[in-house]
């Protein structure tokens, strides 16, 4: 049944893929984000029904003609509105900035993100937000984007299931029982697309391991080196160089999820460095110091400086760069970026996705990744490897789980759920 009535609604499992924050570029580091004005929401939603802050460079266009079109084909009125991290803080703070908002621009439903953390369904004449947003975190399976396309789904099944409940108690148990075989269906059908798209993934990913283990293999093939008459310095690091090859293949054989390829890149970052050490003591030159490998394209092999570079509507960063990268870099030219296929379409491995992640954190690292992934389609890649464990694992909820019970009574907010958990897909 449909009434004046606000209802929002906390999360308050944890989604695995959690979110690092989005840079935002604060006045100060101690600086908090400052929300919006709402009549600045409300114009942007009466335009196209969805609102991204300016400051959010982080979600394609892409991702947002999906948003936009979805909310045009509803058959129930539905906007979104994505904010930076921190710049909601309190149950309070998002009422103050929203109902002025769905004053304005009239009923529907509203689906609220403020960073990773605060996951919001509000609605001016909606009654029951909470199922709407439970069934929509179901088909998110964890992401933002996926997460608010549901919304609208969800709303319609939890109004249809409201209006025929008004008919009779018998009815009304009939579609509770639909509601709950519709849950259970979201959660089937999300499973089995999260199984799909990682046997994708997990096929993509192999194939880019494979190029790099060849890669390597091609350069020790090329090496022509006897080591009995070399000293022990050289054979030692020839002989680590073969072992860490030999290593990455067998790592390459056993791969079984898109995870363990940081196992073969670990030990390609490991050979590509001792080739290098090995190839300088035959020449009489200098061993190099140990760096991470060119950002651009680990098969470069290890970096040899950093350069300030940053990336198409991103912020500067320092990142590690070969010779040759760092030179491009430098003349304003195009580094050699390593490009790999996602979807049918070649594109930078950095901006492939947070599946990706595993690939890169073998090579670079936590400490590093921290620094030159950030902002970056692959930023959300230290959430989903520091958050595992967290409540809903990928994001799949089961039949029993608590949404509910946050905490927001005499103004006490610190003792309540208002996050909601962490959703992976974007960095802002």
């Amino acid at each position: 049944m449909l009434r004046r009535l606000v209802t929002p609604t906390v999360l308050t499992a944890g989604l695995a893929a959690a979110m690092v924050s989005a840079a935002v570029a604060p006045a100060s580091a101690d600086a908090q984000p400052q929300p919006p004005e709402a009549q600045a929401i409300a114009e942007e939603l009466g335009n196209d029904n969805v609102f991204i802050d300016p400051s959010i460079d982080a979600i394609p266009e892409a991702e947002q003609g999906i948003l936009e079109s979805t909310a045009a084909e509803a058959d129930v009125p539905v906007y979104y509105v994505i904010l930076p991290t921190d710049s909601i803080s309190s149950q309070a703070g998002l009422d103050a900035l929203m109902n002025p908002v769905m004053d304005e621009v009239g009923d529907g439903v509203y689906g609220v993100f403020a960073g990773s953390q605060t996951f919001q369904v509000l609605s001016p004449n909606v009654e029951d937000t909470e199922a709407i947003q439970q069934l929509a975190v179901r088909e998110g399976g964890g992401n933002q984007v996926d997460t608010l396309v549901a919304i609208p789904d969800a709303a319609t099944q939890v109004e249809e299931a409201e209006a025929a409940g008004a008919t009779s108690g018998f009815v009304l148990l009939g579609l509770l029982l639909a509601v709950v075989a519709a849950g259970a269906w979201f959660v089937h059908r999300s499973r089995k697309k999260r199984e799909a798209e990682k046997a994708k993934q997990l096929e993509e990913i192999r194939q880019m391991a494979t190029e790099d283990v060849v890669r390597l293999g091609e350069d020790v093939a090329r090496l022509e080196i006897d080591v009995s008459k070399v000293d022990d310095a050289t054979r030692n690091d020839y002989s680590q160089a073969m072992d860490a090859y030999d290593q990455a293949k067998a790592q390459l054989d056993n791969i079984r999820e898109p995870e363990q390829v940081r196992l073969v890149t670990s030990a390609l970052e490991d050979g590509r460095y001792y080739m290098t050490a090995t190839r300088a003591r035959l020449n009489g030159d200098p061993v190099p110091e140990r760096r991470g490998p060119c950002f651009f394209n680990p098969q470069h092999g290890p970096s040899v400086e950093d350069v300030t570079w940053a990336p198409p509507g991103g912020a500067p960063r320092e990142v590690t760069a070969c010779a040759d990268c760092a030179r491009a870099v430098r003349t304003g030219g195009q580094p050699d970026v390593r490009l790999v296929e996602v979807d049918g379409e070649r594109r930078p491995y950095y901006d492939a996705g947070p599946a990706y992640s595993p690939y890169a954190s073998g090579y670079f690292g936590m400490n590093m990744m921290m620094g030159m992934f950030t902002g970056m389609m692959m930023g959300s890649m230290m959430g989903s490897m520091m958050g595992m464990g967290m409540g809903m694992g990928a994001g799949e909820v089961g039949a029993g789980e608590d949404f509910g019970g946050g905490d927001f009574g005499g103004g006490d907010f610190g003792g309540g759920d208002f996050g909601g958990g962490d959703f992976g897909g974007f960095d802002f």
